[in-house]
């Protein structure tokens, strides 16, 4: 277990508050839009908690917001807490039967959304009767999705009341603050409950791993609000710079022009910067400290040649929704490529056997387990966490090994996995040799049915020439560096590897248009 971290006995909304208490003046939120000082964005907070609690009683409502890159996504997060409501994360990139299904199982009754959103819940809104309103947080007046309203609705006049809203009495701090949705790559998505503790602990968890201080100017070059950094960043009293700019290079110019001192960025947005021919005028300053990546896993290829450009420490970190959501992270000042780091604070961390349980040895792949105070309280509707065990570990479904120091290293999902001819074959480790050739742009690897193997392995490549007998040549090269059980057998051009928006690997949909053809 990695050593213990004293955490505030505060709420969530809690945080702000004390960040406003503490540096009222201090930039909260910057982007091209405006500037908000932690005293504007707390009182934006309280305006938020003020309308809710006038239609809601504040008497735990579920109240959907969209997670948008945007300082209103920050007051509408920590102000629906603050009306004694319950916040339901709604990602804006979902498609309408998805919404539907989040809707439905949080019983959302009001949701503060962008108007792309909006638009696609007015499709399935006759098939929720507990949604009650809709707001269009970045409305165009004349504008609206059918059955919507433009934000200023909810705040009306505010009303004679326009003080500080008080913290509901008597709030448990293990109370269920927030619900989170699973990506759902595996079934529909799970609503994940988070408390108070869970939040504001992992909240510390994360400042203490990324050095964040009140001196921190964080650069989040994301598309979407991630809990994560806006949380850690509030408990640690820095600023936070939105860049809505797609280009990575522009991204890095921007980095440099507001003095940052942490860059959060994806791993697929850091590939496409490497490759970009503009980057050897990359730069970022002498304020920046490091760049962390999350989300999915960073090349070491990609970490070394960004810490080379830019001369500081290029680390990842992993979690899950389930973990508030951060388990571990590398450190910044011994970062070790391919890795994930230690456990943060306060967690404890095991590799099992994938069919005994049993704990293995350093360097031995497994199951990863992981047990803290950020665990979840459980899924929203279901009775039982079957990911939970007895003892309170959670499953992760992920396969990695720890090093003699304990540092995680990542190798697949459990799901990902497959045998040929008994033997394990990890899809990622052939990826990576895969993406080592220089006439692989991207590549995905799946199990192929097969007659006499049960399952081979199968490529899709997207390649950087036109050249029909390229295929040929790259598995060639990668089988010469695999063993018997791990080569391709199957190899296909693809346009494009699907991802998710956070630019994880899609294999499943590969998997289905595969299902029923057997390789050769």
């Amino acid at each position: 277990m990695s050593d213990a971290l004293s955490v505030p006995a505060v709420s969530l909304d809690g945080l702000l508050h004390r960040a406003a208490t503490r540096r009222p003046g201090r930039v909260a939120v910057r982007d091209e839009n405006g500037t908000h000082t932690y005293a504007a964005l707390n009182a934006y907070a309280d305006r938020f908690a003020r309308a809710l609690r006038r239609r809601t009683g504040g008497a735990g409502a579920a109240v959907g917001v969209a997670s948008v890159l945007d300082a209103v996504f920050a007051a509408g997060f920590y102000g629906t807490s603050r009306s004694g409501n319950r916040v339901v994360m709604v990602n804006p990139l979902m498609r309408a039967t998805v919404l539907a299904h989040v809707f439905r199982t949080a019983d959302i009754e009001i949701a503060l959304v962008d108007a792309g959103t909006a638009g696609r819940l007015a499709e399935v809104r006759d098939g929720l009767p507990a949604l009650r309103e809709v707001y269009v947080v970045d409305a165009v007046p004349g504008d609206l999705p059918a059955g919507a309203r433009p934000l200023a609705e909810l705040f009306g006049d505010d009303g004679p009341d326009t003080g500080p809203v008080a913290e509901p009495v008597g709030r448990d701090l293990d109370e269920v603050a927030c619900v989170q949705f699973t990506s759902g790559t595996t079934g529909p998505p799970k609503g994940v409950q988070l408390t108070h503790r869970n939040l504001v602990t992992n909240a510390a968890q994360v400042a203490s791993v990324l050095r964040l201080d009140e001196s921190a100017v964080c650069l989040n070059h994301l598309p979407l609000y991630h809990l994560m950094h806006l949380n850690a960043t509030v408990y640690a009293g820095g600023t936070q710079v939105l860049c809505h700019d797609p280009d990575p290079v522009a991204s890095f110019a921007m980095a440099s022009a507001e003095r940052a001192t942490h860059y959060f960025g994806l791993p697929v947005r850091l590939a496409r910067l490497v490759a970009d021919p503009r980057f050897a005028g990359v730069t970022a300053g002498p304020p920046l400290r490091l760049v962390a990546s999350g989300g999915s896993a960073l090349a070491p290829e990609v970490a070394g040649a960004l810490r080379g450009r830019l001369g500081v420490p290029v680390i990842q970190g992993y979690g899950l929704a389930e973990l508030s959501p951060l388990s571990h992270n590398d450190l910044p000042e011994h970062p070790r490529p391919g890795s994930v780091g230690p456990a943060v604070p306060g967690t404890e961390c095991r590799i099992v056997d994938l069919e005994t349980g049993e704990d293995v040895t350093a360097g031995e792949k497994g199951e990863v387990l992981v047990r803290g105070p950020q665990l979840m309280a459980g899924y929203l509707g279901l009775p039982d966490a079957p990911d939970v065990d007895a003892d309170g570990w959670l499953h992760t479904g992920d396969v990695g090994y720890e090093d003699a120091d304990g540092r995680l290293f990542l190798v697949d999902r459990i799901k990902d996995v497959f045998k040929v001819d008994n033997e394990l074959v990890s899809p990622s480790e052939i990826e990576d040799v895969l993406r080592r050739d220089p006439e692989v742009a991207d590549c995905v690897v799946v199990d192929q049915a097969d007659a006499s193997r049960s399952a081979v392995v199968w490529a899709g490549v997207v390649t950087r020439s036109e050249d029909p007998d390229v295929l040929v040549a790259v598995a060639a090269r990668a089988n010469a560096q695999l063993a018997d059980h791990q080569r391709i057998r199957g190899i296909e051009r693809l346009d494009a590897v699907p991802r998710s928006p956070n630019g994880k690997v899609e294999r499943r949909p590969i998997r289905e248009r595969l299902r029923g053809s057997v390789a050769l």
